[in-house]
């Protein structure tokens, strides 16, 4: 079993940044959903509300990153270190995480591009936001912006049956590529569905150990296209057909960082090997 892609979202629920290696933190990998879009209460904005976020590409530089879409001006921010503190919530039922506001260039690129008013703020401190729900022992329990665990992983080959079952039923809607269950990390070469098997069990990948949390149960976001924008019905209805277990429609395996004593400067690449530990 092999690292087959690798992927972090600078912005919460905006594109893609596809990369080759990646450092691993506690929060997960480095500068994945550092940055979240919020609404005037101070609520995390999602592609369930706006779809135009998938347009919205976020270039990482060392110490900042550059704001692009369709039709609008970049706009180049630092982190901002020195901003404003408030207190956010990635969603409503979730506790505040403290966090520095981007300032109101940032909040007028996004007003302009949402069409309401949005702030940017940044997460610079990831050890003050916390996975909300008990984890392992040596678990790191640190979290950036993701729904709840540091990372997902996906598997290739689960994605490939998934389409087989698309293809089967005449679903107009198939194939889906990966990108719709925006993942970490693409596993290629292990039998459909292993993932499911890792749950509570130690993996190894690249100069990592990551603990699987349980697999992720998918919400409406995972019907949109993250290319264009447009809504449709799959892959719930088949999920809800196939893999509704628990009532969770599940695609994917959650993914906590496990603390070594060996964890400086680990990192995963594209082709390392992936190996369940026990």
């Amino acid at each position: 079993m092999r690292v087959a892609s690798i992927h972090t979202y600078p912005v919460k629920g905006c594109r893609r940044t596809d990369r080759d290696t990646a450092r691993v933190e506690p929060w997960g990998l480095d500068g994945d959903r550092r940055w979240l879009i919020v609404d005037e209460t101070g609520i995390g904005l999602t592609q369930r509300q706006h779809r135009e976020l998938v347009t919205l590409r976020a270039v990482p530089r060392p110490g900042g990153l550059t704001l692009d879409a369709p039709g609008m001006t970049p706009l180049d921010l630092a982190e901002p270190v020195n901003g404003d503190e408030v207190r956010v919530r990635v969603f409503r039922s979730r506790p505040p995480a403290p966090v520095r506001a981007a300032g109101p260039e940032a909040d007028g690129w996004l007003h302009r591009l949402l069409g309401r008013p949005a702030r940017l703020v940044w997460l610079g401190e990831p050890s003050r936001n916390r996975v909300p729900w008990p984890v392992p022992a040596g678990t790191g329990a640190e979290v950036s912006f993701a729904d709840g665990t540091p990372l997902l992983l996906a598997n290739a080959a689960s994605l490939d049956v998934f389409n087989g079952w698309l293809r089967e039923s005449g679903s107009p809607e198939g194939p889906l590529p990966m990108a719709r269950f925006r993942p970490n990390l693409v596993v290629s070469g292990a039998a459909p569905w292993a993932e499911a098997t890792w749950v509570d069990r130690r993996i190894r990948i690249g100069g990592a150990v990551f603990h699987g949390v349980g697999e992720c149960g998918r919400c409406l976001v995972a019907t949109i296209d993250q290319e264009t924008g447009e809504h449709g019905r799959e892959p719930l209805r088949m999920l809800a057909a196939r893999r509704n277990i628990g009532q969770k429609l599940l695609f994917g395996l959650q993914l906590t960082v496990l603390a070594e004593p060996t964890g400086a400067g680990r990192t995963v690449r594209v082709g390392d090997a992936v190996q369940v530990l026990d």
